[in-house]
């Protein structure tokens, strides 16, 4: 067959952009190797949905044949309610995602700056390039936003600032006195997007009050999704709580069907199960505090996590110890694709989990100690 040869058709803005690669998928590990495996890679709930969510989606299988409710009224309904803002300050999107590209091709355009920490989420920056804009980043400080050095970096070109907290890969926080005095340093007109993921695994009483700022009217976002604590995130719904002239601009862009019939209705019925919210933070707790104890046992490094995952450095490359990890039926998520080239990414599972990729990773501490006794050995010989 011959092939006809076009003009480049694609923009250089998207041609150019690296393909986003996502954490390999538990049944094609298990196909490859013939092995049991567990993933603890994409931070995913552990314990699975709320059995309400599941109950939800089933009754609503039947409804397929019709489009959602294209403005998720119910769902928005439930969510100002419960964060006590107005309906108008909130929008839904395919998971929270979708709704960083929409803001980015809302506010960003070529020559715009969008500012951000390096080590962060790595879908805003993919959003500020295919939306035409530059990224300027800040170096991390101890795993953590370094907000002084962003703040160092405003100046006219910047049209979006994006926070994570918690941070994503590191899982480490910044207080609401923090964020505070950022924002006093941040001009109005720029757009601040807070991305606050992981939310419900924080437990400590200085994390937020980013609604508070909200309400008070600042030009902000807030974005939280379903996807973590309560474990939708093969649904793909997430929202964002923000200024009404925010939320508007994006409504004016978003699919009008962006999130599904089932998304919707799993979602309302997750917000009910308090019981299930507990059980998943609990065993996050538990988890956390495992890894905290045992990593650096096995001479790990590791930054203080607040969120479902934990980061930690072997001093090694770190895809080198994926493709170990993996023949071991455990996949967790290489950082190097993030400028962190000795970062493994663990997400908290169940304890059995847990118990499993600690014992894997301590095999793997054990051969690479004896490669290098082996190595000085040689050396000593030689």
């Amino acid at each position: 067959m011959t092939t006809k040869k076009f003009p480049r058709l694609v923009p250089p803005r998207v041609a150019g952009l690296p393909l986003y690669v996502p954490g390999k998928p538990i049944e094609e590990v298990e196909r490859e190797l013939g092995i049991s495996a567990i993933k603890l890679a994409s931070n995913e709930n552990a314990l699975g949905p709320s059995p309400k969510a599941i109950e939800a989606v089933a009754r609503c299988l039947a409804q397929s044949n019709r489009y959602p409710d294209a403005g998720g009224f119910y769902l928005r309904e439930k969510l100002a309610a419960r964060l006590g803002v107005e309906m108008d300050q909130i929008v839904l999107g395919a998971g929270s995602t979708e709704l960083i590209q929409l803001l980015c091709h809302i506010y960003i355009q070529p020559g715009d700056v969008g500012l951000t920490s390096e080590g962060t989420f790595v879908m805003f920056p993919l959003a500020v390039r295919a939306a035409g804009g530059t990224v300027v980043q800040a170096p991390l400080k101890d795993y953590a936003y370094d907000l002084d050095a962003l703040a160092a970096r405003l100046d006219e070109s910047v049209r979006v600032v994006y926070l994570a907290n918690p941070n994503n890969p590191t899982g480490t926080m910044f207080t609401a006195a923090e964020t505070d005095r950022f924002l006093a340093r941040v001009p109005e007109n720029v757009l601040v997007i807070l991305d606050e993921a992981y939310c419900d695994y924080v437990e400590r009483p200085d994390y937020s009050h980013s609604l508070d700022t909200v309400r008070a009217g600042r030009y902000l976002i807030v974005l939280r999704t379903f996807s973590k604590a309560y474990g939708l995130a093969g649904l793909r719904v997430g929202y964002g709580i923000g200024h009404p002239e925010i939320v508007g601009a994006v409504n004016q862009m978003r699919s009008p069907f962006n999130v599904s019939t089932l998304a919707l209705a799993a979602a309302e019925a997750a917000l009910e199960d308090a019981e299930h919210i507990r059980r998943s933070v609990e065993s996050n707790r538990r988890g956390l505090a495992y890894f905290a104890r045992e990593l650096p046992r096995l001479g790990l490094r590791t930054a203080p996590s607040v969120a479902n995952f934990v980061y930690c450095e072997t001093g090694r490359e770190a895809k080198e110890d994926f493709k170990a990890l993996l023949q071991m039926g455990v996949i967790v998520r290489p950082m190097g694709f993030m400028g962190m080239p000795q970062g493994l990414r663990i997400t908290v599972g169940t304890e059995e989990e847990n118990r499993r990729v600690v014992e894997a990773l301590a095999r793997l501490q054990e051969s690479a100690a004896g490669a290098r006794q082996h190595a000085r050995l040689g050396r000593a010989g030689s």
